[in-house]
């Protein structure tokens, strides 16, 4: 057996122990008494998606572990406020809770660049969640965020994103010269690698390839962007997604809410989260082989990348990922720690 083998089965393990701990904690939390609360929450997700059933979920189950008296009414995107505004929504107060890609404040704050996805990075999305869990990206995330008076719960983790295309992108020096939606990180390594990139919203997607305004896109995940139409207006799915090889989003509250919450509270919002990403993560992995199905069916064709073309790209990358720090002392810690776990993992010489 090799070493990725064997360290990817040591991570499961550690996974599969994790969730026994939090089974076993679930019986305290929901015993434990506490006066009720109500928060709002907006998540990124139009109504009626897969995503957002999930946040469905986080909710339901928040209020399963303490009884009740925990109760998050939940929105989807821009029913409170447009989603551009949610990060300065919640830090004033007009919500407790939100669904968020870290990414999208990355301007503003170069160590999200680095909490939301490495392009050319983790290729899989147990390394990914293993560096907030195991090898200290959570508290890493919560002193970006505390900077803002903002709390980082937990990230939802999951796999790729794909690049849907409406010409024909067969290798790494296909991107060059073409025009491309991404966010966060992304923008910057797809920028070094000629791409004239703009950071459309979520929203403006569809629109955006349908009138020609961008040759492909970063959007979501594989399902979620069947589901939004885009096997009608872009008939190339390049994978693997090197832009978005894997992603976390992330539940982020008001500090001060936060803070006046009762122990037991701050433990169900955790052990919910954790909970919600393993489901959506491994939904995510058996529902792509469904939908590649639906995208053939819809006269897509689905383009693989060669592997050493995407070795071979990634010193670009990295370099990229250095530049995009901005020199900032947070940023560069992040970054420096998760090389250095992808180092331990194989995965950098």
């Amino acid at each position: 057996m090799n070493s990725s083998k064997m360290q990817r089965r040591g991570l499961i393990r550690g996974a599969l122990a994790g969730a026994a701990a939090v089974a076993a904690a679930a019986p305290q939390i929901a015993r434990a008494q506490s006066p009720s609360v109500t928060w709002r929450m907006q998540a990124l997700w139009d109504g009626g998606t897969t995503p957002q059933k999930y946040e469905e979920k986080f909710v339901a189950r928040v209020a399963e572990l303490t009884g009740g008296r925990f109760k998050i009414n939940l929105f989807s995107a821009g029913q409170i406020v447009p989603a551009a505004q949610a990060f300065d929504a919640v830090r004033g107060g007009a919500f407790e809770l939100m669904k968020t890609f870290d990414g999208y404040e990355a301007g503003k704050i170069p160590a999200f660049a680095f909490t939301s996805t490495i392009p050319f990075g983790f290729p899989e999305s147990d390394q990914y969640e293993a560096w907030f869990y195991e090898r200290g990206g959570l508290e890493l995330a919560r002193q970006a965020y505390g900077a803002a008076g903002l709390h980082y719960i937990a990230p939802s983790v999951y796999g790729q994103e794909p690049l849907h295309s409406k010409v024909p992108v067969r290798k790494i020096a296909d991107l060059a010269g073409k025009k491309g939606r991404f966010v966060g990180l992304a923008s910057s390594v797809m920028g070094a690698f000629g791409v004239s990139v703009t950071p459309l919203p979520t929203g403006e997607v569809y629109s955006a390839l349908d009138k020609g305004v961008i040759d492909f896109a970063d959007r979501g995940d594989l399902t979620a962007n069947f589901e939004a139409g885009l096997a009608e207006v872009a008939k190339y799915v390049v994978l693997p997604g090197v832009h978005q090889p894997t992603t976390a989003t992330s539940y982020v509250a008001n500090r001060g809410a936060y803070e006046k919450l009762p122990a037991d509270f701050k433990a169900a919002l955790a052990v919910a989260a954790r909970e919600v990403s393993a489901a959506l993560r491994q939904h995510i992995l058996v529902a792509d082989v469904t939908v590649l199905a639906k995208y053939r069916a819809k006269g897509c064709e689905i383009i693989h990348f060669d592997a050493a073309d995407v070795a071979a790209a990634r010193p670009k990358a990295m370099a990229a990922w250095r530049t995009a720090t901005k020199g900032d002392a947070l940023a560069t810690k992040i970054l420096d720690s998760q090389v250095a776990f992808m180092k331990d993992l194989g995965l950098l010489a």
